[in-house]
């Protein structure tokens, strides 16, 4: 083995070795869990090979070699939300090292984190979701679920992980209401509308019933065909799929659904910091990003608040 190789492995061994203290300590000390944990692992894993490829331990890393990574994202035309997580995971795996005393300073914290996109995804008009669902056969149980699984992420601005996550206990039918477990295992209350509800209550007494269901899986709202919980990819599918079929031209996602909630609550006037805590933002500005006012509604709001408007 040459020297170079030598030096790489060595490296690679301590970025090894480094990956079980993270998972522990994100798991145990941060008290985080599924999702969360398994984000924080990848964005180290992306750092610990391009580190480990040039022979770099990670108590050698310093902000030039944070700086080059990043050069390189950039190069490979990596979304700058992308990078935002990416340095968000790097900033907690050394913050674990400077808290086990390796290091004296977290490198990760100095570097500038890539600007959001300006652009925002294309939102869904209530007559889109006409069109939308208007392409399931009803009579099909396949169909009939995504009928409902599209009122619901239009209706109550769900994640997809969400949704397919979504237990039976996690309904309370009375209350017209939904406890959601988001990101970072938080939970919050979000309203679900009378239409959506009746539809999920026709979906789970009427359709799911006759679903054979696997062990475990019966505390899940939503099935496939196997009696198991649909996955994420299922849902981004099926949703493409009925788009093309109501000849809508937009790019659309189920994120487009929970985009298109926002906007319809904003723009008929409703409270910023409610719609924050419906969609589980930990913070206002991010909310901002997915929520736009058309330039119909700002026109209407100026005309009808400024003075000037009614001169003519």
């Amino acid at each position: 083995m040459s020297k170079g190789n030598e030096t790489n492995s060595v490296a690679g061994r301590e970025w090894r070795r480094w990956r079980r203290e993270l998972q522990a300590y994100v798991q145990l000390e941060r008290g985080l869990a599924g999702n969360s944990v398994a984000s924080y692992l990848q964005d180290y894993d992306h750092l610990a090979r391009y580190m480990s490829e040039r022979g770099v331990a990670p108590e050698e890393v310093g902000i030039e070699e944070l700086r080059e990574m990043l050069k390189e994202l950039n190069e490979l035309g990596i979304a700058p939300t992308s990078q935002r997580r990416m340095i968000a995971g790097w900033r907690m795996f050394y913050k674990m090292l400077v808290v086990e005393d390796v290091l004296k300073a977290n490198p990760a914290e100095l570097l500038d984190l890539p600007m959001r996109p300006s652009h925002l995804p294309d939102v869904l008009t209530d007559e889109d979701i006409t069109k939308i669902q208007s392409t399931f056969d009803l009579s099909l149980p396949d169909q009939y679920r995504n009928n409902v699984i599209v009122e619901v992420l239009y209706g109550c601005g769900l994640r997809v992980s969400e949704l397919v996550n979504l237990k039976l206990s996690n309904v309370y039918a009375d209350e017209q209401m939904l406890q959601v477990i988001g990101k970072g295992e938080k939970e919050r209350w979000v309203p679900i509308n009378p239409r959506a509800l009746e539809l999920m209550l026709s979906y789970v007494h009427n359709v799911r019933v006759h679903q054979p269901l696997r062990a475990g899986e019966e505390k899940y709202v939503f099935i496939n065909r196997l009696g198991t919980r649909l996955s994420r990819q299922y849902v981004f599918m099926f949703l493409k799929q009925a788009v093309a079929d109501a000849g809508i031209k937009k790019k659309i996602s189920p994120h487009s659904l929970r985009h298109s909630f926002a906007t319809e609550l904003v723009e008929n006037g409703a409270d910023l910091r409610a719609v924050q805590e419906m969609l589980g933002h930990a913070s206002l500005s991010t909310t901002e990003i997915y929520t736009h006012l058309s330039r119909e509604t700002l026109r209407n709001t100026i005309s009808a608040y400024h003075p000037h408007y009614a001169k003519r």
